[in-house]
């Protein structure tokens, strides 16, 4: 069966072992704060999700959860399907090392339907400047290795530690190397931007995330590699925890994925 996975595994060397099991390997240079990119990880359950599944529908929505402290380096992953009917399957995957859960996901793939309601949107795309004619920005490898695999240009709003008045950053971003816009690779660009809260400093704290949700709004299958437009405002922080919520739209404005995590403030 054609499967509607596109490259992203094939950068981790994600291979099936045996029945309902994937190998999959993180280099340092997918390293964010203190290990593995958050959304990279979560990338990668998607992706088992979809190989695994015995229907070929789009991910509609991913729950992620991160269970532990992961490693880069190996991991393995293994998949439990679960079929919902006719038009929707639920996949439950979980990621370790060692034996041991580090990552865990449920993501939802269903079928496309014909309907009478019409398409709607209540999160419209913000009116910036054109990807090219943004400047570059450069997360700081020695610090966020992963940095080096986005190409940031941003478009609204403030910097990261710029001790602004306003949580919230937008730009355009693509992955390098490039890949299509997917599922799994939505889910990178949907934790590529630092904290939300970010921008209210002046020096980084550690602010991990403990669960990522995840919705797909659109078709992904037709679009390529282009820059994706991507607002990440902090909804709220307080008492040690923080939540960001994350919009992705592509150059004509189309809603293509929303976001929100769940983290805690160590700093």
């Amino acid at each position: 069966m054609m499967k509607l996975t596109g490259r992203f595994g094939a950068r981790f060397a994600l291979t099936a072992t045996d029945a309902g099991h994937w190998h999959a390997v993180v280099d340092d240079s997918w390293r964010g704060w203190t290990g593995p990119h958050g959304g990279t990880l979560a990338g990668l359950l998607i992706d088992v999700a979809q190989r695994a599944s015995t229907r070929d529908y789009p991910v509609r929505a991913a729950d992620v959860r991160f269970l532990g402290r992961p490693a880069t380096g190996a991991f393995t992953l293994r998949a439990t399907e679960h079929i919902v009917g006719r038009s929707t399957t639920m996949l439950d995957v979980v990621a370790e090392q060692g034996g041991v859960p580090v990552a865990a996901a449920t993501v939802i793939l269903g079928a496309p339907g014909a309907t009478s309601i019409p398409a709607h949107s209540a999160r419209p795309a913000p009116a910036v400047a054109a990807a090219p004619d943004c400047a570059l920005f450069q997360l700081p490898p020695q610090i966020v290795p992963v940095g080096a695999h986005f190409v940031i240009r941003p478009a609204a709003g403030p910097l990261p530690l710029s001790g602004a008045d306003e949580a919230m950053m937008c730009a355009w971003i693509a992955l390098d190397p490039a890949l299509p816009l997917d599922a799994p690779s939505s889910a990178v660009l949907a934790d590529a931007l630092p904290p939300g809260l970010f921008p209210l400093l002046t020096a980084p704290v550690a602010v991990p995330t403990v669960a990522l949700s995840m919705q797909v709004h659109a078709d992904l299958g037709h679009l390529g590699e282009a820059p994706v437009l991507v607002r990440a405002a902090n909804v709220s922080s307080g008492d040690g925890w923080s939540v960001d919520d994350t919009d992705i739209w592509d150059s004509d404005g189309v809603l293509l994925v929303t976001a929100r995590q769940t983290r805690r403030v160590l700093g």
